[in-house]
């Protein structure tokens, strides 16, 4: 350190941290070596498809199950030998629910931050704060077996903050939901991370709720093949597609190549082509072609493109859980 450094200019040490973590059962490995940094304050994706490693991953960092090999610390806490400080500092929400469907909202929140050691007064005021940031204040003493599936996922999230964790762990946290209430989700999640200032670790297949993530590792048969922002990510894949459809689109791709240098393909949906900023590109086009243009469509880069780049395969075509 110079004489000009301060103790503010250290990085900050990862509150998920894991070096060739892996775990094999007896018909063979689901985790093969696996290597994560989360800094504080991050939202980070584990995309994957079915069987790919990431609910094995989320159940040893989460102190659920042993790693055969490698180590992890949560919170500067191994997740071996010291578990019982990683389950403090950690909520968790599973793919499947959990809740006690007996119970009204407010028992089974209640239960949860007994265990934990919250105060009473402490518990009923979180609660109160929690329910009403996702909706459900007015739904406090209802029973859980009267919920919707998305109120039950909003309320099992509020019980993995009652104990104030540093990191909240979802599963596949809108699996089964329709696309109305996963956007719901997603919209109470941002508010409960703006508010908590939490760090967020969450397993999904789902390609949009992957965007909302600061930065993604995708995994695949117990691997992480590629990591980064989905901007990052989304440049191994290299040009934008630009689909248009032409009164006479033989012509519009000879225009394409004579003005252009690009070489248009030709489908019965019209023309595609590749350029490195279709925005960009799209006035440009439509100001140089004679030939008139009926529509134009700019494709962007997905990360299921990164995916198929990087396997052959799509998440899509694999399915999620």
């Amino acid at each position: 350190m110079t004489a000009g450094d301060t103790a503010s200019d250290t990085p900050a040490a990862p509150v998920i941290h894991a070096r060739a973590l892996a775990k094999s059962y007896p018909g063979g490995p689901a985790v093969r070596g696996v290597d994560l940094s989360v800094a504080a304050g991050e939202t980070f994706g584990f995309l994957g498809p079915n069987g790919a490693g990431k609910t094995t991953t989320i159940a040893m960092l989460c102190t659920l199950t042993a790693p055969s090999g490698g180590r992890a610390e949560i919170a500067g806490h191994d997740v071996v030998t010291e578990a019982h400080q990683v389950r403090r500092h950690i909520g968790l929400v599973f793919q499947d629910t959990t809740l006690d469907l007996g119970l009204t909202a407010w028992e089974n929140l209640r239960f949860h931050a007994r265990l934990y050691g919250v105060p009473a007064a402490a518990a009923r005021e979180r609660a109160r704060m929690l329910l009403d940031l996702v909706g459900l204040g007015g739904r406090r003493d209802d029973l859980v077996g009267t919920f919707s599936g998305g109120m039950k996922r909003r309320l099992e999230v509020v019980r993995a903050l009652m104990h104030r964790p540093r990191v909240l762990f979802l599963d596949e946290p809108t699996i089964g939901l329709d696309p109305h209430t996963r956007a719901q989700i997603w919209e109470h999640l941002r508010l409960l991370r703006e508010r908590e200032r939490i760090t967020v670790f969450l397993t999904t297949h789902y390609l949009d709720e992957a965007e909302h993530c600061d930065r993604i590792a995708i995994i695949d048969d117990g691997r992480i093949i590629a990591e980064g922002t989905p901007a990052e990510l989304k440049t191994v894949v290299g040009a934008d597609r630009i689909e248009l459809r032409s009164s006479d689109d033989r012509a519009a791709a000879a225009q394409l190549r004579d003005l252009f240098g690009l070489e248009a393909t030709v489908t019965e949906r019209g023309l595609s082509v590749r350029v490195a900023d279709g925005a960009a590109f799209v006035p440009r086009m439509c100001a140089a072609l004679t030939v008139p243009i009926e529509s134009v469509t700019v494709v962007r880069p997905s990360l299921d493109d990164v995916f198929f780049h990087y396997t052959g395969r799509t998440i899509r075509e694999e399915g999620g859980r």
